[in-house]
């Protein structure tokens, strides 16, 4: 059947009628959208139908200027790093989209000193913010300027995950030899497991 439209809040069917699934919530006897998106009614081994509620997938979240995303380096040069951005703010991505730190927004402070090969090697993750959409839509600029962005996984050439040990190196608990990175002094709300 056509899916139909629902906005947050919308009152969609008694609970006599269905059981709520998710993107809903009962309250009064009847259940309700908790976003907006498509309804679907299912009919599962229960009497009732299980009614849920699916964000549109149109409308996916994009990476909005001023967002924390948590991205994955894939290439760097002497100019910038070029990374894949997976999540914004907690919330993963449908669908990958490329991002650029440039070596003048990986520091806050001594920008003409930075080297993006000690600040950034491929398959880190590291915690950036979206500064800008960059020019092909594509392609967002984004910056790890601020103390709570930069690295917070790193592997070290043993393949080992690194522990910060200062704001512009990680060491490797195996090999105990140390790298160079832009340390992100993560606060928890960012952490991805």
């Amino acid at each position: 059947q056509p899916l139909s439209l629902c906005v947050a809040g919308e009152r969609l069917c008694s609970t006599e009628e269905a059981t709520a699934g998710s993107g809903t919530y009962t309250r009064h006897g009847y259940i309700f959208s908790s976003l907006a998106g498509c309804l679907e009614r299912r009919n599962e081994d229960s009497e009732l139908p299980v009614v849920s509620v699916v964000r549109d997938s149109e409308s996916q979240l994009l990476p909005n200027v001023g967002a924390v995303v948590t991205c994955k380096v894939c290439s760097i040069n002497s100019r910038f790093a070029k990374v894949h951005i997976l999540y914004v703010g907690s919330t993963p991505l449908k669908s990958t989209f490329r991002g650029t730190i440039r070596r003048e927004d990986i520091r806050a402070t001594e920008k003409d000193k930075v080297e993006v090969y000690k600040s950034f090697r491929p398959s880190d993750i590291v915690l950036a913010k979206v500064i800008s959409l960059g020019d092909a839509q594509s392609n967002y600029l984004l910056s790890t300027a601020e103390n709570e962005l930069g690295v917070v996984v790193a592997r070290s050439e043993a393949g080992v995950q690194m522990v910060p040990i200062s704001w512009c190196e990680m060491q490797c608990p195996r090999t105990h030899t140390k790298e160079f990175r832009k340390v992100a002094r993560v606060q928890p709300q960012f952490l991805q497991t």
